[in-house]
């Protein structure tokens, strides 16, 4: 999987290089970039030098991917880290609104903050030689690399606006007048983004249009088109700027003007036909298996319109976000997994019969006991369920590393182009008009009358509209790391994180919404022969799983009751504590006062690390809004 990523010429003069605020690389004046960038071969191979930098150890593989965007309403990091209101803890403090530009994860020269701008540097270099000497006009494949290169440091940029806010901004190679700089204000960047996507739009394939869009892992023009779409979402939207947490004033930005953009990028995609939805479950099946078949890289007609590529030795995508496996099982040669996980309260958020909530949410991992090298599945604690968008068991592969697991890193899909045009088309047209672009992501997952009452719900007017999607983005992506940017962008991440404390403490006390549910779990190993007939009877959850592996619960559904739980143990069922224990409620002050400790909408983006501030020559610091704690 991902053979094609090596390493070039190039890429091996930038790739040990941070002596500077941000990146410093050395000069490539000395090599015949002429003989690089006019070969497509070679010029390629230079391109796929960007995704190197997004498989460095501490940049997206272990650093940004595992901790960016948790806690936020619908995920936090309490799977398997300390108390959450441990405020200092180096892991938990990336999460809870209460990072330190010298957190213990990050304050190095090699991480995430350093490995971005590597990769814009080689997107930089690439885009200047491709100009200069790839005759684009001339060869629809070198225009395609060129606008490969422009997605993926737009990519890039992205997330650095994301994860620091305002961060310096170099659109050419390194030189001696751009080696330090201060912060640039984000929404110069924005601006010089969506112009370089626009440019972009017009080289690249579409999906299967070539061999070399035949597969996600590479930019075609549906992720370009979604990009733009994403990109002036943020643009528009609330973030923390010089003077407050605020849209912004430039004229260029406007709401009008972004939705505008929004909407026809995403009607573009959805109209091309090059991608479609396909059922809920078997995308993220086809994300585990690679590709369709298992074993050829994920084809590009599907849902995945982008994923950042790890080649099997790379990625902690599994490790961080998978189904927890406590020992090398029958499925796995890791035992890792769990990190990450939904919020309590969020599997009681879903309707029962909403596909997306027994892939989204799963209450147990793979057991450390073996019996002949296999593992059953063991009940979880209610403050450390699972994502189970993930799963090893899944894989057609065996993992090979001891932490890695060869995951791509879904960026981008379908879905969230229809719901970004929904949220466009109902700002400018009203809810009748952006109904059809929200309703396909629901009927796969609803039966037709729930779907009819969410129609009428969401379309009674542009606020309900608004709510709606508010609602169903978080559903529907929750454990894709989408949602905290999503919070930010739409003015309510304060609002939204006191809802998630106040919920927490209705779902410890079983009152409001979470009303009418049993004290305990009453749990058993799944046996097929006897179980059938119980589960049907009863309602019961059932593990995804074999007989004799898969575990069957009792107590999760509401108006279930420990009065008929208890009367299942002639049925081999074990009660399992789940609300409450010997000392209380499980879910305690302690661990909804750690979901966020400081004001999120304050607080939400990362410090500039130390060490960069140290190093860049007095042009950056943390001050005004990137330094509240």
């Amino acid at each position: 999987m991902k053979n094609y990523i090596k390493l070039s010429i190039f890429s091996l003069a930038v790739a040990g290089l941070v002596t500077s605020c941000d990146m410093d690389a050395p000069s490539i004046s000395s090599l015949d970039e002429s003989s690089v960038y006019s070969v497509y071969g070679l010029a390629e191979r230079e391109i796929m030098s960007i995704n190197v930098s997004f498989g460095e150890t501490n940049s997206y593989r272990g650093r940004y991917l595992p901790y960016y965007g948790v806690n936020s309403d619908v995920e936090t990091t309490s799977g398997t880290y300390p108390s959450l209101a441990k405020k200092n803890d180096d892991k938990i403090s990336l999460c809870n609104f209460a990072t330190l530009a010298n957190n213990g994860q990050m304050n190095t020269d090699n991480n995430a903050y350093a490995k971005f701008y590597e990769g814009i540097e080689r997107a930089n270099l690439a885009i200047e030689g491709i100009r200069k000497y790839g005759k684009i006009e001339e060869n629809k494949d070198m225009a395609h690399l060129l606008g490969e290169a422009l997605t993926m440091r737009a990519v890039i940029y992205n997330d650095l606006i994301k994860g620091w806010g305002d961060v310096p901004a170099r659109f050419v190679p390194n030189n001696t007048e751009n080696i330090y700089l201060p912060r640039t204000n984000k929404d110069d960047i924005y601006i010089q983004l969506l112009k370089d996507l626009e440019e972009a739009e017009n080289y690249c394939y579409w999906p299967n249009e070539s061999r070399i869009t035949t597969t996600s892992e590479r930019v075609n023009k549906s992720f370009v088109k979604g990009l733009r779409a994403r990109l002036a979402l943020y643009a528009c939207g609330y973030a923390l700027r010089g003077d407050g947490y605020r849209r912004s004033n430039n004229p260029e930005l406007s709401q009008d003007k972004m939705m505008a953009i929004v909407k026809q990028e995403c009607l573009d995609v959805i109209n091309s036909d090059k991608n479609s939805l396909g059922e809920f479950e078997d995308n993220f099946k086809n994300l585990c298996k690679d590709g369709t078949d298992g074993t050829a890289a994920p084809a590009s007609n599907l849902e995945s319109l982008w994923e950042i590529p790890f080649s099997a030795g790379r990625g902690r995508v599994l490790y961080t976000w998978g189904v927890k496996h406590q020992a090398k099982d029958q499925y796995t040669q890791q035992a890792q997994g769990g990190v990450n996980g939904p919020m309590p309260y969020l599997f009681y958020d879903y309707s029962k019969n909403d596909k997306r909530r027994d892939i989204t949410c799963v209450p147990y991992e793979w057991s450390k006991t073996l019996v002949d090298g296999k593992a059953p599945q063991d009940l979880r604690k209610i403050t450390q369920w699972c994502f189970g968008k993930l799963r090893y068991e899944w894989m057609d592969r065996t993992v090979t590393s001891t932490n890695d697991d060869g995951i791509n890193w879904q960026y981008m899909r379908l879905a969230d182009v229809y719901l970004m045009a929904a949220e466009a088309i109902n700002y400018l047209d009203g809810p009748a008009a952006a109904w059809p672009y929200m309703e396909p992501v629901l009927a796969r997952v609803l039966p037709a009358n729930e779907v009819a009452d969410l129609k009428a719900k969401y379309t009674a007017s542009k606020e309900a509209f608004q709510n709606g999607i508010v609602d169903q983005r978080g559903l529907e992506f929750a454990g894709e790391a989408l949602r905290r940017a999503d919070l930010v962008r739409w003015g309510i991440i304060d609002e939204k994180m006191e809802e998630a404390k106040k919920k927490l403490q209705d779902l410890a006390n079983r009152k409001g919404a979470y009303a009418d549910y049993p004290a305990k779990l009453y749990v058993k190993t799944y046996d097929e022969k006897t179980d059938k007939d119980l589960i049907s009877e009863y309602g019961m959850y059932v593990g995804d799983g074999k007989s004799g592996e898969a575990i069957v619960i009792y107590g999760l559904e509401k108006g279930q009751t420990d009065e008929i739980g208890s009367s299942l143990k002639e049925n081999g069922f074990t009660p399992k504590n789940w609300f409450v224990n010997n000392d209380g409620n499980v879910i305690t002050s302690d661990y909804w006062d750690g979901i966020f400790v400081n004001k999120p909408s304050l607080n939400y983006l990362w410090p500039i690390w130390k060490t960069f501030i140290d190093k860049s020559n007095n042009m950056l610091n943390n001050d005004g809004n990137y330094g509240q704690l």
